[in-house]
């Protein structure tokens, strides 16, 4: 008597499953971070919590009150006759928003766009339609857990007030974006 061997499972079936969990765990990650904006909006924690993210190899601190949605990278349409770091159009949820390489627009290299790769709208109350290119999205972070850094290029850089080491002795920039959207070099995209 001779044993059945069962059939294999097709490559196309494991690979939906682990697009299906993948998409399972991306959606509570988001909603767990939904829940922590509007909890620190709100100021009921007390906490000092900031997004980090990585944009090029530089670790960044935005506000809270300041970032909108984090969303996947779609269709960018570029826009001819603009600055190397202004990289088009995206649509947001049936909004036109602007983004930007921000690594790019500091004078580092292009940010390579990857699978952790996302886009971080500005928030409406900033009354502007943008969106910053970052490498990969690190999660909450605590401010008040962290230790302020002397900054010598705040003068040159007045929307990154400040410079924070963490517990392993990671540097992070806050990103003040209330500020950047009045830099004229900022506002300046055409050629």
């Amino acid at each position: 008597m001779t044993q059945a061997t069962p059939d294999p499972v097709p490559y196309k079936t494991v690979r939906k499953v682990d697009s299906a969990a993948r998409r399972t765990r991306l959606r509570e990650f988001q909603i767990q971070l939904i829940e922590r904006v509007q909890t620190a909006r709100s100021g009921t924690d007390t906490r000092v919590n900031q997004l980090g993210v990585m944009i090029g190899q530089t670790r960044w601190l935005l506000d809270l009150k300041e970032a909108s949605e984090i969303v996947s990278i779609g269709a960018i349409t570029p826009v001819p006759l603009t600055q190397d770091w202004y990289l088009g159009l995206s649509n947001l949820r049936g909004n036109l928003i602007s983004v930007v390489d921000f690594a790019r627009f500091q004078g580092h290299s292009t940010t390579q766009i990857e699978q952790d790769s996302r886009i971080v709208a500005f928030a409406p109350a900033l009354s502007f339609n943008c969106g910053l290119l970052v490498s990969r999205v690190m999660g909450l972070r605590n401010v008040a857990d962290m230790e302020l850094q002397p900054d010598q290029a705040a003068a040159d850089t007045p929307w990154a007030p400040h410079s924070y080491r963490d517990r392993d002795s990671q540097v992070w920039r806050q990103l003040n974006l209330s500020l950047i959207v009045q830099d004229p070099r900022f506002l300046q995209v055409g050629l």
